[in-house]
């Protein structure tokens, strides 16, 4: 995947990780940082990074439990390491932080 194609899938996959946040209604900030980073910062002060990464083709996650690589693979993104799901991955992520449910839409 070249890049153009790489950073147009990955910041529409940005744009519905922080639509569905801000539709949750829990209780944290999204906010779109320039070149293609969503910080998410909780009530407690955590705060998450959802980053693209252009040169390894990812999407890149910094949170409190750790870092995650997610590779672009049969239309989802998928860990790098164990191939879970973006979207469930920080479901579960968030969720931990923000100290209720919050579930991200399941990718198609």
């Amino acid at each position: 995947m070249d890049e153009n194609s790489f950073n147009a899938i990955a910041e529409a996959e940005l744009q519905v990780i922080a639509q569905a946040i801000d539709d949750s209604g829990i209780d944290c900030d999204a906010e779109f940082k320039s070149n293609g980073v969503l910080e998410v910062g909780f009530e407690d002060g955590t705060r998450m990074v959802i980053n693209r990464h252009s040169a390894a083709r990812e999407i890149w996650v910094a949170a409190k439990a750790g870092g995650f690589h997610f590779r672009h693979v049969d239309g989802q993104w998928r860990d790098s390491r164990d191939g879970r799901e973006l979207r469930q991955v920080l479901s579960e992520l968030m969720t931990a932080c923000a100290g209720e449910p919050l579930v991200l839409p399941v990718a198609s």
